[in-house]
């Protein structure tokens, strides 16, 4: 069995996933069509597909997320949106994803009519429906767009539907000159309703940027956070000394929602090789390993996971670990989770383990 193969057997857990960031391009082209939407650079699958990805790679953050112009356009009616979480849902599972919490932002999918309600409806029925007969279990994040100042609101929407399928909280968009901290109402809110939040951080800007997200905003985990590193030094030896941040995020177990290769899309590293990843594990923070946009990216967690195999060298070991922080940092509730672990993640790692030598 080849490496690739062992690893696409290998249980997955995915909290860092955008619903508009994943889209297949053949469905892209084809709602466009639907819904009189004309504004795609090309209607050849392929050369779409090629295309949002060179977009991505454009080593900027803010020209990363100027794809999306395209995908949110054909995301504006209730079939549209729920077709795409029903495809969502489906290549997770394809992709021996056993635990997902994917999000979006509802007040980017209004401009036909639609209520917050029935875009947060139609998602929920679309995962539900892509999910059932697989081993996939799949909930919503809900975003609210940190450059607006809908924030209040989307809290709201997001604890109205607490019981149906949304787990949390959080902010997304262009984080340089809009700190977390613009949006304290909301968060306060959340942790009012004893609900979950986690703050895209540390990937665009630096530690201010974390140091409110969790000191102010108290989120419970960090979307990307790589930019922590800059609270780390390390001496000619390889010796790492951490400020009082890094410290303090490690000793609290707070986890960073890893995203490679995103980060090196966006120019956060040259190279997955020279992810600060590597640095993070080594460290033991909790770290795990997302795939953000798998249509911009050209990703999956497979292909995550295949590319810091060839980075670090990592093996079966490494990715239960990682695996393991994940659910352990998932917003599930707490039986859930420790079923999950127990259930499926440790006794398939288990099982891959014995049938191969990639244990280390």
């Amino acid at each position: 069995m080849s490496t690739a193969d062992l690893i696409a057997r290998a249980p997955k857990v995915l909290l860092h996933d955008h619903l508009d960031g994943g889209l297949r391009p053949s469905t892209v082209i084809e709602l466009a069509e639907e819904y009189g939407y004309d504004g795609l650079p090309t209607t050849d699958v392929d050369e779409l597909g090629q295309w949002f990805n060179k977009g991505a790679k454009r080593n900027d953050l803010v020209l990363y997320l100027e794809t999306f112009a395209h995908t949110g356009a054909v995301m504006q009616q209730r079939d549209a949106i729920e077709r795409v979480a029903f495809e969502c849902a489906q290549d997770l599972a394809a992709d021996n994803v056993v635990y997902a919490e994917v999000r979006f932002a509802p007040e980017l999918h209004l401009e036909q009519g639609l209520t917050l309600d029935e875009v947060v409806d139609a998602v929920l029925a679309g995962f539900k429906r892509g999910a059932a007969g697989t081993d996939l279990t799949i909930y919503a994040l809900l975003d609210a767009m940190r450059q607006a100042a809908r924030s209040s609101e989307i809290a709201e929407l997001a604890i109205r539907h607490r019981d149906d399928g949304v787990v949390g909280f959080d902010i997304a968009g262009p984080e340089a000159g809009f700190p977390p901290t613009r949006h304290l109402d909301a968060f306060h809110l959340i942790n009012r309703e004893n609900f979950h939040s986690t703050i895209h951080a540390g990937e665009a800007f630096g530690l201010p940027s974390i140091w409110e997200a969790v000191q102010f905003c108290g989120a419970e985990r960090l979307g990307h956070g790589v930019r922590l590193v800059d609270d780390i030094e390390v001496d000619a030896e390889g010796n790492a000394t951490l400020g009082r941040l890094a410290s303090y995020i490690r000793d609290r177990r707070i986890c960073l929602e890893v995203c490679p290769t995103s980060n090196v899309n966006t120019g956060v590293a040259p190279t997955i090789a020279e992810h600060p990843i590597g640095m993070l594990r080594r460290l033991q923070f909790r770290v795990t390993v997302n795939t953000d946009n798998r249509l911009m990216s050209n990703t999956t967690m497979t292909n995550e996971m295949l590319e810091l195999h060839k980075a670090f060298g990592w093996g079966l070991n490494d990715f239960q670990w990682l695996t393991v922080n994940a659910m352990k940092s998932a917003f599930a509730p707490f039986p859930e989770r420790l079923k999950l672990i127990n259930g499926i993640i440790k006794p398939r790692y288990s099982v891959l383990k014995s049938e191969s030598d990639l244990g280390s």
